[in-house]
């Protein structure tokens, strides 16, 4: 489905972690993300929906930037995609935190690494 040619042909910014720690790395947010989602759902409060609201979007987020960066080969499509995704993130946090702490708090280390994300995509508009 993805151009590894087109991916490989990029010049890489600093920092650039090898392609192999992607895989265990996104394991272990989806798997925060889920228990995040479930935190949430169970803690009895009114007014939840916003919570969800931003939770479904900056998921839809998070599938979206792959098709866009790696089959559209879009960079700067994709750049637009994961700042949206941060916000969303975060908006999910602070969402989550004042509700359940615990579904707000595991969420962070997910917000950073989509920081880092940013980064990467970031310095990959700057250098192709």
């Amino acid at each position: 489905m993805y151009n590894s040619s087109w991916y490989n042909s990029l010049i890489k910014p600093f920092l650039s972690p090898p392609n192999w720690v992607f895989a265990p790395v996104w394991f272990i947010l989806y798997f925060t993300i889920l228990i995040s989602i479930i935190l949430y759902i169970i803690k009895p409060a009114e007014n939840k929906g916003l919570g969800y609201l931003y939770f479904i979007i900056q998921l839809i987020l998070n599938f979206l930037w792959s098709p866009v960066f790696f089959a559209m080969q879009n960079i700067a499509l994709a750049l637009v995609v994961v700042v949206l995704l941060d916000i969303f993130i975060l908006l999910t946090i602070l969402k989550f935190y004042s509700v359940s702490k615990a579904s707000g708090l595991i969420l962070i280390p997910y917000f950073l690494w989509s920081l880092f994300a940013t980064y990467l995509n970031f310095a990959y508009f700057l250098l192709n």
